[in-house]
């Protein structure tokens, strides 16, 4: 652009509310980053590992348990390979704040999860040992646990018949997931449902699962294979839904909320601040440029030259500040992941966040320059010059 000089020359007209405004700019960007890519780890619970796969809960809600029965007619069904179970257990290791992502699986469950590579030593550990218990690479090293260590887990839900929340384990397999498996993958603490259903206190849980893993025979067969097991308890007082691996991970994490909601609230208040901010401070800077507007439109600069200026200049403010935020939002996000110790499956900042957030810094840019652009456009040279 042939006026590029007047609006760098014009933006930092005022350099020190001009680099407090980027500022601001700066951290909401750097915001939107971070909790974008929150957001999308929450959302991508399924992997191309796991398109062969079909997860039946309860139809009414997935905390309610199924009759342990539904197993036999399940495998009966056509396209239906193996059945496996698991119940969800709630663990947490020495302090409340260290939540475990912990499930009793039935024997065949790694048969079921190829993505959970177990050394062949290590897997005849698991199967041989009633407390072993086998737990994802990224999860020990957050705990410093390794293979032959005793750990007590408290469960929020289920105590010991003899009352004790605290249950033992002994690890015996720390496993890795293989390329392409679902983000926390590597966060998860297996341990034997036998185990858990003998010294479980609530005894009637020994006819019933939390949720059964169907996988199939072809990816293919999905859609059928999921009406057929679904029809299995129709009518009945377990009735069922049969999903996608992907869907029930969803739904599994919404039990904590709907974090794309969050996400969009907290964004929204935040990019409304934003507005207000920036179009304070181009307002406040046309303003006081008004003689200097009256000045170029007597030279012979056009109302429309004007008013591209403007809002030139209130979109290039918001790309400035966007870009460093997002910039940084690109590096920390990484180095954020890490440091949690695998808690935190931040993916990297995609090529989506950034035209999604580029088209945002353009649309607020426009916004925000709007009106002082119009003020522009519309100003009487003689009044302008005139102070009035």
């Amino acid at each position: 652009m042939k006026y590029l000089h007047l609006i760098w020359a014009a933006l930092f007209r005022r350099k020190s509310r001009t680099f407090l405004t980027l500022v601001s700019i700066l951290a909401a960007f750097l915001l939107f980053g971070m909790l974008d890519a929150t957001r999308a780890a929450f959302s991508s619970g399924g992997s191309v590992v796991g398109v062969d796969r079909l997860i039946t809960t309860s139809r009414y809600s997935i905390i309610q348990s199924l009759p342990s029965s539904l197993a036999t007619r399940m495998q009966a069904v056509p396209g239906v390979k193996t059945v496996g179970h698991a119940n969800w257990f709630g663990g947490i290791y020495q302090d409340p704040k260290n939540f475990v992502l912990s499930f009793a699986v039935s024997d065949n469950y790694l048969d079921i999860y190829h993505e959970i590579q177990l050394s062949p030593e290590q897997r005849k550990a698991f199967e041989t040992t009633r407390t072993g218990a086998i737990v994802g690479e990224a999860l020990a090293k957050r705990f410093g646990w390794k293979v032959g260590d005793k750990v007590p887990l408290q469960s929020t839900i289920f105590p010991q018949r003899n009352g004790d929340k605290t249950w033992p384990f002994d690890i015996v397999g720390i496993y890795t997931p293989a390329k392409g498996a679902a983000n926390g993958t590597d966060q998860q603490f297996f341990f034997h449902y036998k185990y858990f259903q003998e010294a479980n206190a609530y005894r009637s849980l020994g006819d019933t699962v939390g949720w059964y893993a169907i996988q199939l025979t072809s990816a293919d067969k999905a859609d059928s294979v999921a009406k057929a097991i679904d029809a299995l308890s129709a009518n009945s007082d377990h009735e069922t839904k049969t999903q996608t691996e992907q869907a029930f991970n969803a739904s599994f994490a919404k039990q904590l909320g709907d974090i794309g909601l969050i996400v969009s609230a907290i964004m929204g208040a935040v990019f409304f601040t934003l507005i207000l901010l920036t179009g304070n401070t181009m307002a406040q800077a046309v303003r006081e440029r008004t003689n200097e507007l009256a000045v170029l439109k007597t030279i012979g600069f056009s109302s429309r030259s004007v008013l591209g200026m403007v809002l030139a200049e209130g979109v290039l403010l918001l790309v400035l500040g966007g870009v460093l935020g997002l910039a940084i939002a690109a590096v920390l996000v990484p180095i954020v992941a890490k440091g949690s110790g695998g808690m935190l499956n931040l993916p990297p900042i995609g090529a989506q966040t950034w035209l999604l957030g580029i088209a945002l810094m353009v649309a607020i840019g426009a916004l925000v320059g709007a009106l002082p652009a119009i003020r522009a456009m519309r100003l009487n040279i003689v009044d302008a010059l005139a102070g009035r």
